[in-house]
């Protein structure tokens, strides 16, 4: 017990919350984690039930192999999990009785989190640029608008034309349709319409989206060598 107390003394100006586990006399476990505050929080937003906070009257039983242990008292699992510096976990906990596996819960954690950060890291948010045209577009601006959406393009997001109509230019509608084909033909290679141009009130809006790109180019190359090369019916 003196060095429980020792541990929440010397951490009780340091962290706002701790969370100890005391087990078999002999095993304190904190799960700590800082922000940028430097003070504490609780590593994930659920927590699984852990050693002495497992107060059912009976369990059953994973061996950190995934052998089937049985049925039996918590206290008779933890004895089995401590022998083995192991950590008796909840992870079923509406099952009759619920599941408790033994396993390192630290290591399980680390392993979690370093999964939902490689997960996060490979996910691609697609966000709407916009691409902001006119009717009466000269040559320099509207290559310049278009190299602009290559590369929203390029980078996977999806693409907004829009024209906006001043004054009387809402007499020719036309003209702003036909920027808008001009503008789809141009950047063809590159995206796909999504949504044909269309006049809401004064302004026209068109959405382009990117092209899926080619998984394997040499294989479509093979197969196109390929296709060439069979002999023709006639």
């Amino acid at each position: 017990m003196y060095g429980q107390y020792s541990l929440l003394t010397a951490l009780q100006g340091r962290f706002s919350a701790i969370y100890i586990d005391v087990g078999a006399s002999r095993k304190v476990c904190a799960h700590l984690i800082y922000d940028n505050k430097r003070r504490c929080r609780n590593i994930s937003k659920k927590e699984l039930s852990i050693n002495h906070g497992i107060r059912d009257k009976e369990i059953r039983v994973i061996d950190e192999d995934g052998s089937q242990l049985g049925i039996m008292t918590p206290a008779a699992a933890l004895k089995i999990a401590f022998d083995k510096d192991l950590d008796l976990v909840k992870i079923a906990p509406a099952a009759t009785p619920p599941v408790c596996k033994i396993m390192d819960y630290g290591k399980h954690k680390f392993e979690q989190a370093k999964r939902e950060k490689e997960a996060k890291k490979n996910q691609h948010t697609v966000d709407i640029k916009e691409v902001r045209l006119s009717n009466k577009i000269d040559v320099n601006d509207f290559n310049t608008k278009l190299n602009h959406g290559v590369r929203f393009l390029k980078s996977g997001d999806k693409l907004k034309v829009s024209i906006r109509f001043r004054g009387r230019e809402m007499a020719h509608p036309e003209k702003g349709y036909e920027v808008m084909q001009r503008f789809a033909d141009a950047i063809a290679e590159h995206g796909v319409v999504e949504k044909a141009a269309k006049l809401e009130g004064r302004q026209m809006l068109m959405f382009i989206a990117p092209k899926p790109a080619l998984k394997n180019p040499k294989e479509a190359t093979g197969k196109a060598a390929s296709k060439a090369d069979q002999p023709s019916d006639n």
